[in-house]
């Protein structure tokens, strides 16, 4: 349902529930379950999950949609933290196509499913506020904190990128969490430009270049909500599992997802989300059941 405006907290006219958005393919699934059991433990608030999803395989083999069994399994899990909570499908492969495909971005430095929140101002479900989150995120709090924020005014908000905002300028943000204000943006064409560079520019980090270049105001937010350096600290809302520049014993990278426990307890020394992952292994045991019969029917 498309509604016309805000109230000054996170609710907006005749919505009662936090809208969430969510990208990917198949493999997405373990990250979307970790994702969600940490927000559906840690709020009271109700919450609409949609899921871009789209096939690509002509690209790579592995590039399918999301199955339907994976989102109703999706769905069984927030749904045992609240009734009213949901998830929902969104194949928008039709729509990538048209507007991405073969593009000079494609082959980007992430998937091409990295483009696919750039499609949220053509696809009508959609509401007036949602907020985006990569898949490899945790919420440590209630998300409601961030949600709540007034971004009335502006386009979006979202944290300072750690390293690019060193490296590149000194605004530079990171897209893996976008609290989105449909409406503006809607407004500013800001995903309709940020498409047209797309198409038009190959860029460094496409997707998130594309919306920095794009924004015609933003607000900026505490690093709270997008920690993408320590795991240790008690304030953060949501930790971002996106890959550190690490310098000892020698320059190198490292990149640990959530769902990855063993790496993140022996590697990164993050047994902050031991409970909501304890929990992410019991449902994962009964998905496997779950499909394992369906197999054998």
């Amino acid at each position: 349902m498309q509604n016309e405006c805000y109230n000054k907290s996170y609710k907006v006219i005749g919505e009662d529930k936090m809208n969430i958005l969510l990208c990917g393919n198949e493999k997405v699934f373990d990250g979307a379950m970790t994702e969600l059991i940490s927000i559906t433990n840690k709020t009271k608030e109700t919450i609409k999950c949609y899921i871009f999803t789209m096939e690509l395989t002509r690209i790579k083999s592995e590039y399918t949609s999301i199955t339907d069994e994976q989102i109703q399994f999706l769905n069984k899990i927030v749904k045992t933290k609240k009734e009213e909570n949901e998830v929902i499908k969104i194949d928008v492969t039709e729509l990538y196509e048209q507007e991405f495909g073969k593009c000079k971005n494609e082959n980007a430095y992430c998937t091409p499913y990295t483009l696919l929140r750039l499609l949220a101002d053509l696809v009508p479900e959609i509401p007036n506020k949602i907020l985006y989150l990569d898949i490899d995120m945790m919420a440590q709090k209630d998300i409601s904190k961030l949600y709540n924020i007034d971004i009335e005014e502006y386009e979006y908000g979202a944290v300072k990128e750690k390293y690019g905002s060193k490296l590149l300028k000194s605004d530079y943000i990171n897209a893996g969490m976008l609290l989105l204000n449909m409406k503006k943006i809607k407004e500013t064409k800001l995903l309709e430009k940020a498409r047209e560079l797309i198409r038009t520019k190959k860029m460094l980090f496409a997707d998130q270049d594309a919306i920095y270049r794009a924004t015609t105001n933003k607000k900026l937010l505490p690093r709270i909500y997008n920690e993408q350096g320590s795991f240790k600290k008690e304030d953060s809302v949501i930790v971002h599992f996106c890959k550190r520049l690490m310098l000892l014993p020698y320059p190198h990278t490292e990149n640990f997802k959530q769902w990855q426990i063993d790496e993140i307890h022996k590697e990164l020394k993050c047994y902050t989300f031991d409970k909501d992952l304890e929990e992410y292994l019991k449902w994962k045991e009964q998905y496997k059941n779950r499909v394992g019969e369906m197999i054998n029917e």
